[in-house]
C-alpha cells in the first residue's frame, strides 16, 4: 500500500482521510462541473421514475419486507436529497432547502400515489421514514461545507 493509506502513525489504512477526501472531490462547489450535477440530476430522476413506474407494477407489492422497508425508504430518499442538492448548483442554504423539501416532495407524492395502486398502501411509518431519509441526506450536503472549510484552512 502506498503511503496516502496509512495512518500518520504508520499502521494501518487510514480510512477517515480517505472518505474525506472524496467527500471533498464530490461536493466541493469547485469541482463540481456541469457534467457532475447532470448526473446528480440523472439520478434524481431515476430515483423518481423507479418510485412512480417502478413502484406501480405488481411485483413492487411486498418486494422489501418490513422493518427493512424503512431503512430502503430512508436510504433512497437521502440518496435522492444528495442528488437534487447537488444538481441543483445553487448556493449553500438554497441548495439545503431545495435537497430537503424536494425530497419531501417526491415522499408526500410517493406515499398519495400508493393509496391508488392496487396491493399498496400508504402510511405514516413509510413517511416518516422518507423524512428521516430526507433529514439525513439533507445533513450530509451540510456537512460537506464544515469539511470543506476543515480542508481548506489546513492548507
Amino acid at each position: 500500500m502506498g503511503n496516502w493509506l496509512r495512518h500518520p502513525s504508520g499502521r494501518g489504512v487510514f480510512l477517515p482521510n480517505i472518505i474525506e477526501e472524496l467527500v471533498l472531490i464530490l461536493f466541493s462547489q469547485r469541482s463540481l462541473s456541469r457534467s457532475t450535477r447532470i448526473m446528480a440530476m440523472l439520478l434524481a430522476l431515476g430515483i423518481v421514475v423507479s418510485l412512480f413506474v417502478g413502484g406501480a407494477q405488481p411485483v413492487a407489492v411486498n418486494l422489501i419486507p418490513s422493518p427493512w422497508d424503512k431503512l430502503a425508504h430512508g436510504v433512497t430518499f437521502a440518496l435522492l436529497a444528495c442528488a437534487i442538492g447537488v444538481a441543483s448548483g445553487l448556493s449553500y442554504w438554497q441548495r439545503l432547502i431545495l435537497a430537503f423539501f424536494g425530497s419531501l416532495l417526491v415522499g408526500l407524492l410517493d406515499e398519495w400515489h400508493q393509496v391508488y395502486l392496487p396491493g399498496r398502501q400508504a402510511g405514516w411509518p413509510d413517511l416518516i421514514a422518507d423524512v428521516v431519509g430526507s433529514a439525513l441526506g439533507t445533513a450530509l450536503l451540510a456537512m460537506e461545507r464544515i469539511w470543506r472549510n476543515q480542508h481548506d484552512s489546513s492548507i
